[in-house]
């Protein structure tokens, strides 16, 4: 079996888990989100702590399932958050109800609205904050916005993750 299918899942006491007709939900502080299981993999629950069973050629899905289980109550539990910068003279981005108006160099401006369960933020107009409950939907919308303008590599503009490092090249000489 895989090692990550192995290891066990302590429940913070905050979160509810719930199993029923092979949906686990999982509910806490700031929201809940429900996991459909694939059909090798087994759940159950004992004292707080839940465990992946699945026959020995399902291994690897039982690990995916555990580690998309455990992303699920961190994000009940804490949220998850991404930081997006934008780099460049003029580029700007301000929240317009619940939309986002990003200028980014281009003739017009693009406005992007976010799924429901994803909001926006913007601390200054050359920061964006995406946050939300769901691991998945925060990174494709943060990777949605990014797309629109990714970092180019001789003067490094565009939008781009807080942590993310833009390897420069060096222009063309004479």
């Amino acid at each position: 079996m895989s090692r990550i299918a192995s290891r066990p899942i302590p429940l913070p006491d905050k979160v509810e888990f719930s199993l029923a007709d092979r949906q686990v939900t999982v509910k806490g502080p700031k929201g809940e989100l429900s996991l459909q299981l694939a059909d090798p993999v087994s759940v159950r629950e004992e004292d707080r702590v839940v465990y992946f069973d699945a026959p020995p050629e399902a291994s690897a899905l039982a690990g995916t399932m555990n580690s998309l289980l455990t992303n699920n109550i961190k994000g009940v539990q804490e949220g998850y958050s991404k930081k997006l910068e934008l780099v460049g003279v003029g580029y700007r981005a301000q929240m317009r109800g619940q939309a986002l108006n990003l200028n980014l160099g281009f003739s017009h401006q693009i406005n992007y609205t976010a799924p429901e369960g994803v909001t926006l933020q913007t601390p200054s107009q050359t920061e964006v904050v995406v946050s939300g409950i769901d691991k998945q939907k925060v990174g494709q919308v943060a990777a949605e916005i990014r797309a629109y303008r990714p970092p180019e590599p001789y003067k490094g503009k565009g939008v781009r993750y807080s942590d993310e490092r833009v390897l420069r090249k060096e222009a063309k000489k004479k």
